[in-house]
């Protein structure tokens, strides 16, 4: 898709005593590491997916 939007994601918190469902969700963003950076396409499913991490994630410009 030429010209879709995408937006970076950066791992701000450790998985550490995090539920498991919890887990799950940063592995499905490509992310396990602190300060890790990825970009992924702007998509509801993934909004939804940072939406249920906030204290985990943040969007970077």
């Amino acid at each position: 898709m030429a010209g879709s939007k995408t937006i970076k994601i950066k791992q701000v918190g450790s998985p550490i005593r995090r539920p498991e469902s919890q887990r799950k969700i940063l592995i499905g963003l490509g992310l396990n590491k602190m300060h890790k950076v990825v970009e992924r396409q702007d998509t509801p499913e993934v909004r939804g997916a940072v939406a249920k991490i906030p204290h985990l994630v943040e969007i970077v410009d």
